[in-house]
């Protein structure tokens, strides 16, 4: 069924942002994209896949093509130029040497693209010949018969030359893929910028690019990874003897959701699940638990006998625990459950499913992360992954490091510090995202109203030492909206080993302001 015409506006606003991103303009794409749209019969799944891949593609490689003839077409108009100064030059005597010496290129040259490998390095490569044939794709389109327009573009339905490709996910018009996955890609006209078609190295459900279209950004040096992995002293015990039977739902089968009664695993929260069955958070959740997010005052904390925070920073003489919020967590189905992976309460453990993307930001941020789709109220975006090290080896690598180096913000699993009298070093744990970690390391923090909240979620065993750090937004968020999260700095501690760095969040609640005029971190 053809879209309506709401629908394809929406569809043309994501295609012109998409594209936008990596420096093409709105007339220079529309072009490209009417002949897309025709040659997949009006069906716009295969142009939004792996964020709008065949769409961008295609414009390189008409304009790789259009170059090259352009380029063809110069050594004639030289020759036919020199043979009239060869003439002109035989009447006055003088010399066609001059004109000639202007030339730079011969009829053989090539373009090329240069790219940029995982280690920074650039090479050149063959502009490959493309799979449409068009020898100017601003102009080479047959008249719509039938078409339908809008405010921004039109397409149609009528016939087109392009050759028309197979089924849905398996188009035709395809570019090679370059080494890593990293390209350096200059147009005429244009800054140079860097683009990354998958940061993920293929391990997540969903490719997630970077893009720089200031061409200002380094590569961030990291390796991805999209789960937690340990560092060296971390204690993890994962075993299944360690559930119960009474705190899982061995008895289940399918979806949880789908029965008349909760199951055991909905007991962490008053025996209700917190999912829809579209796998969202609940209004209800969500909004208890941003009242208390916003609310500081409202929080309940506790208080460790000996804080292991205190303990690295003087283990002789630590100062008073200065106290740990006391967080609700959600529940999900164990392993040990008889449910399958599909189950709606398995939410964070199946992994990224939206589109997301790496981009460099313009208001001295660094590098930060943007959503390419619309995610509804209490969409599940990713969860925080990294190294996982206990609180001392935490903090004897920030000792070492140079901020300025940083790329990230670690976090700290202190939601059941205060529980336990007194915490083994190895059981207070933390997640350090800077050498080893996943998209979540680039979401840029924002002061008291960011669009995502971090919610401490239980997977893999019921000890509350480690559990994972997942983010749901907190309202609707349009596509190509920044993603940020509020990283509950204290500005004013002067003692922390993790220095607080100048807020540029531009929150109208911004904690930092008072703080103007010092050293600032770009943190990614």
């Amino acid at each position: 069924m053809a879209p309506t015409r709401e629908q394809l506006r929406e569809h043309l606003a994501n295609a012109y942002k998409a594209a936008n991103a990596v420096g093409i303009s709105k007339e220079d794409i529309k072009p490209v994209l009417q002949r897309l749209y025709q040659a997949f019969d009006e069906n716009w799944e295969p142009i939004e896949a792996d964020n709008y891949r065949v769409l961008i593609d295609t414009y390189f490689e008409l304009k790789e093509k259009e170059d090259d003839e352009q380029r063809d077409q110069k050594p004639r108009k030289r020759r036919h130029l020199a043979e009239e100064e060869d003439k002109a030059s035989s009447r006055t005597g003088s010399s066609s040497e001059f004109s000639l010496g202007h030339s730079r290129h011969n009829g053989n040259h090539r373009s090329t693209r240069h790219l940029v490998s995982g280690d920074g390095s650039v090479h050149p490569e063959r502009a490959s010949a493309s799979a449409v044939s068009c020898s100017n794709h601003k102009n080479n389109f047959t008249k719509p018969k039938n078409k339908v327009s809008t405010d921004d573009a039109t397409v149609s339905a009528g016939p087109t030359s392009i050759r028309r490709p197979g089924p849905v996910g398996a188009a035709r018009i395809q570019r090679p893929k370059p080494e890593s996955n990293a390209a350096r890609i200059t147009c005429e006209d244009k800054k140079p910028l860097r683009y990354i078609s998958d940061i993920t190295k293929s391990t997540e459900k969903v490719a997630i690019s970077l893009v720089d279209e200031v061409g200002n950004g380094s590569l961030p040096k990291f390796n991805y990874i999209p789960h937690n992995i340990i560092y060296e002293n971390a204690h993890l015990n994962i075993s299944l003897s360690r559930i119960a039977d009474e705190d899982c739902c061995l008895d289940c089968s399918g979806d949880c959701l789908s029965s008349s009664l909760p199951c055991a695993c909905a007991h962490e929260t008053g025996g209700e699940f917190v999912y829809t069955p579209e796998g969202l958070l609940k209004e209800e959740f969500l909004s208890k638990l941003m009242a208390l997010v916003r609310e500081p005052e409202k929080q309940n904390y506790v208080y460790c006998q000996d804080c292991p925070i205190e303990r690295s920073k003087n283990e002789d003489m630590p100062e008073s625990c200065k106290g740990h919020v006391v967080r609700q967590f959600i529940k999900e189905c164990w392993r040990k459950c008889g449910c399958d992976m599909q189950c709606g309460n398995r939410v964070v453990q199946r992994g990224i499913s939206c589109k997301l993307q790496v981009f460099w930001t313009s208001q001295g941020k660094g590098w930060g992360v943007r959503t390419l789709e619309v995610l509804e109220k209490g969409s599940f975006v990713c969860e925080y992954v990294g190294e996982i090290l206990t609180n001392t080896e935490l903090y004897n690598r920030n000792m070492k490091s140079n901020g300025n180096d940083r790329h990230t913000y670690p976090v700290t699993l202190d939601a059941d510090w205060g529980s336990e009298q007194i915490l083994r070093d190895e059981d207070a744990l933390c997640l350090d995202g800077t050498l080893h970690g996943n998209v979540a390391r680039f979401i840029n923090h924002r002061c008291f109203d960011g669009n995502l909240v971090d919610i401490p979620v239980q997977v893999e065993t019921p000890d509350r030492h480690y559990y994972h750090l997942a983010f749901f937004t907190t309202r609707k968020v349009n596509a190509f909206e920044e993603l940020t999260w509020d990283y509950t700095i204290d500005f004013d501690d002067e003692d922390h080993p993790i220095k607080a760095f100048q807020c540029t969040c531009g929150s109208e609640y911004c904690r930092s302001k008072k703080r103007k005029g010092k050293k600032v971190v770009n943190l990614g």
